[in-house]
């Protein structure tokens, strides 16, 4: 079976080189398809081919090239239409993302069974059309992935998708993070800081309530230290202005070999989010086995992992907080929780079981 995974702006590169991994360890013939990640190293490829087929005169003038975002643009349509020829050597095409849907809707390849993982089941703060175009997307595709039953009913009711072409596979644990030769220590300013550390990780947006952290945060009865780490996507100063002295920001993109150290200092990791399908961030730190707070949006009380409280709750997320980072023995529990899910139905070798399950009904249908 020849399957390629297709990711052209390389959006998600660890989830797309843990799955193709373990695709290939079940036996497919893989290839990635993708673009040059510029932000730092991705995984090695491990029994499977990737090709840097999209984007390659944007990725030679780096994240600072002058007009960057329009040659990028520029280069789409050529590089989707060369893909077409590129995918009649797979039996099955399987998107991750897809770049410029109005337009990527009339450029897929045809005659190829189709699967789209929705990673974002519908676009945040959606531009006009947007939605009719993912719709029109979805559409053309013989399943949609979604990583949640919570995401699974918003397929099929926001987007009218018929029910038989959604499935529910979940995330799964990054735990190659937990095993990289390269980790790095700590920047030095953290790597002196005694007693317990909550962290909030990953890119900084508005939707992921770090307003109802800090305000939490205020409340915390215990001496302890919040750590925000990640590329901002929003204003901080006002963040900066809620947070009180026990409060460290580092705003800034986080490569794979720095992860490690900050995810094995930290004590809890905490997700405050507004809305959520799944995050990457959940099933790292699952991966570390780590005490984690979450929301009770979208999918994360499916994952049966950490202590959930109310979205929008400063209160219960303060005393969430405060509980388990002074009782350490609560935390190792949730911790070892964490480990066995990811161990178990969050591992990729369960993932890419069923996924694969999904790639052989898809085929058997169409011969």
């Amino acid at each position: 079976m020849r399957i390629q995974l297709v990711d052209p702006s390389a959006f998600t590169p660890p989830y797309d080189h843990a799955l193709a991994a373990a695709l290939a360890r079940a036996g497919v013939d893989m290839e990635l398809v993708t673009s040059r990640f510029l932000y730092g190293p991705v995984p090695r490829a491990d029994g499977y081919r990737v090709t840097e087929h999209f984007y390659r005169r944007t990725a030679r003038r780096g994240l600072e090239g002058r007009g960057r975002v329009a040659l990028k643009l520029a280069e789409h349509v050529p590089d989707m239409l060369r893909y077409r020829r590129k995918a009649s050597k797979a039996d099955l095409v399987h998107y991750q993302w897809l770049t410029v849907q109005p337009l990527d809707v009339w450029l897929l390849p045809p005659r190829r069974p189709r699967v789209l993982t929705a990673h974002d089941v519908l676009p945040r703060e959606p531009r006009p059309g947007q939605l009719a175009a993912t719709r029109r997307l979805v559409r053309r595709m013989d399943a949609v992935i979604a990583h949640s039953e919570h995401g699974a009913a918003r397929l099929r009711t926001e987007l009218e998708l018929e029910p038989d072409r959604v499935h529910v596979i979940p995330h799964g644990a990054f735990d190659y993070l937990t095993r990289l030769p390269e980790e790095r220590p700590l920047p030095a300013e953290l790597a002196t800081v005694e007693g317990p550390v909550a962290m909030f990780f990953g890119l900084l947006r508005p939707y992921k309530g770090l307003d109802v952290l800090l305000d939490a945060w205020r409340s915390v009865e215990a001496d302890a230290e919040l750590w925000i780490v990640g590329m901002p996507r929003m204003d901080l100063e006002p963040l900066r202005r809620a947070a009180d002295q026990r409060v460290r920001f580092m705003p800034r993109f986080v490569r794979d070999p720095e992860i490690p150290a900050f995810f094995r200092r930290a004590d809890v990791v905490v997700l405050p989010y507004r809305e959520i399908d799944q995050s990457g961030v959940l099933f790292t730190a699952m991966a570390f086995g780590k005490a984690v707070v979450l929301s009770g949006v979208g999918g994360f009380s499916e994952v049966g992992v950490g202590r959930v409280v109310a979205a929008g709750d400063p209160a219960a997320l303060s005393a969430a907080l405060t509980s388990l980072l002074t009782d350490a023995s609560e935390r190792r529990h949730l911790g070892e929780q964490a480990l066995a899910a990811a161990a178990g139905p969050y591992s990729w070798d369960r993932v890419a079981e069923q996924t694969l399950a999904l790639y052989r009904n898809l085929l058997d249908s169409r011969r």
